[in-house]
């Protein structure tokens, strides 16, 4: 693949100009056509409309198409670059979900920073759907996820399950590790988070799914933003209930119905790359030591 060209296709796409991408990377605008035009003559089509007068450039659906691979090929470049500064230094490119990488993973984090020889570090926040994606093209070598996705090209193994818990206020009266009845609970109060399937399937069979909670969140940095009222109340893995008690003036408590643990997986390649045997192991070594996985 045309690398230049490359380089100059995204340069236009982000700068919605020719002459300012020709600006961006210091080259004269007819270097950047030439290399745009290479391009296109490379992938058998235009990627970019010319329209004489237009302010800003249109991408044709071929390079609508196309953007989000030569963005691919930009950061593989950009990380062969870097591999190539580094040499045999040792490197992990981990993708998270948002949930996990925040309080789930931070002690995994700090142990592999402080690793001697030193490891250089990627870290990516993306749901699940994108993580394996990401797996599977080979752009991140490990990813930590909420759920299972059937792919031929993936291992997926749990590392960590942890109960669920209802955080709420500490008002006076309520005491952390007491038993909290289902209809306790008004559905109108609470903070809602959709954590699995299995989490959304026993939800609907202990409230309305016609009745539903006033707040929807999709990530838990939110809870404390819209847990205020004393009335209020959310459930939520440990990890992040212990997190919140560190934060505020929250409280946990266990539900009368029995709530399915939320079970976290990592998901690593079939057939990781070679270069990339010590740094998993290396990261094996420290879940095992902090979550106590084979």
């Amino acid at each position: 693949m045309y690398f230049p060209g490359i380089e100059a296709f995204l340069a236009i796409v982000r700068t919605e100009s020719i002459s300012k991408a020709a600006e961006l990377l210091h080259l004269s605008q007819a270097t950047v056509s030439y290399r745009l035009k290479t391009l296109e003559q490379e992938m058998g089509g235009l990627l970019v409309e010319r329209r004489k007068g237009a302010a800003k450039i249109r991408l044709t659906p071929k390079g609508e198409n196309f953007f989000s691979i030569a963005e691919r090929w930009d950061a593989l470049w950009r990380e062969t670059q870097i591999l190539q500064v580094s040499g045999s230094q040792l490197s992990l490119a981990i993708s998270a979900a948002e949930s996990i990488s925040h309080f789930v993973l931070p002690p995994v984090y700090r142990m592999l920073n402080q690793h001697t020889p030193p490891i250089r570090l990627q870290i990516r926040t993306q749901h699940t759907q994108e993580a394996f994606d990401s797996i599977e093209r080979r752009e991140m070598d490990v990813a930590f996820v909420v759920r299972e996705i059937a792919s031929p090209s993936v291992t997926v193994k749990p590392f960590f399950a942890e109960e669920m818990v209802l955080l709420r206020l500490a008002v006076l009266g309520r005491q952390a590790g007491d038993t909290v009845e289902m209809g306790e609970l008004a559905a109108q109060h609470e903070v809602f988070i959709n954590w699995n399937r299995e989490f959304q399937f026993r939800h609907d069979q202990w409230f309305d799914p016609l009745c539903p909670s006033r707040v929807h969140l999709d990530t838990a940095g939110l809870i404390a933003t819209f847990l205020k009222d004393t009335r209020q109340w959310t459930i939520v893995p440990a990890s992040i209930g212990a997190y919140m008690m560190r934060m505020g003036d929250f409280v946990l408590q266990k539900l009368s119905a029995t709530v399915p643990p939320r079970i976290c997986y990592k998901v690593t390649h079939k057939f990781p790359n070679q270069a990339l045997h010590d740094t998993l192991r290396i990261l094996d070594d420290y879940l095992q030591d902090i979550f106590g996985i084979q």
